[in-house]
């Protein structure tokens, strides 16, 4: 995952390439190629939470840190932007928006949970000794966690709804 991987994405937000349920049908090969940049982000993850502690990659750490925090706000630009207004207008008349609120507070949280483990990957990178490894990998492991279980619900819900409705 480099720089370049993410610019794609934030190119699908900031130039309104997908359209939204005003403009017409929405992609779902794009929505489905955002979620899996995410999930090698958190297969990255992964691989640096299992080579702690003596193994650490510093290199991929320092990838990785800087590229996280551009990713998923990218990421959830271009949900929110696009894939959320195509996705609240397929659902139901009468069905209850909290869905959308949730799905936007966990962005928010992985944002803010982002940054604090951005600090810490960089952290890693500058070598010496990972001062608590064990609290090191469960903070990875909650973010990458976190990440698959949202994109699992976008997967087996949003992308379905919207596939049935644009067709």
């Amino acid at each position: 995952m480099t720089p370049n991987s993410i610019s794609s994405i934030t190119h699908f937000a900031a130039q309104g390439e997908e359209r939204g349920p005003e403009n017409g049908p929405v992609s779902t090969a794009t929505m489905e190629r955002v979620l899996q940049e995410k999930i090698r982000l958190c297969d990255i993850l992964e691989e640096i939470a299992d080579s702690l502690p003596e193994n650490i990659d510093r290199a991929r750490c320092l990838q990785i840190a800087s590229v996280l925090v551009p990713l998923v706000r990218s990421t959830h630009l271009y949900e929110e932007q696009v894939i959320f207004p195509a996705y609240e207008s397929v659902l139901a008349e009468g069905a209850e928006p909290s869905v959308l609120t949730r799905l936007r507070a966990e962005h928010f949280e992985d944002e803010c949970y982002a940054d604090e483990l951005t600090e810490a990957l960089l952290a890693a990178a500058r070598g010496g000794e990972v001062k608590n490894a064990e609290a090191f990998g469960y903070m990875l492991r909650a973010f990458f966690e976190s990440v698959r279980r949202h994109v699992a619900f976008e997967r087996e819900h949003v992308l379905p709804a919207i596939r049935a409705a644009y067709r």
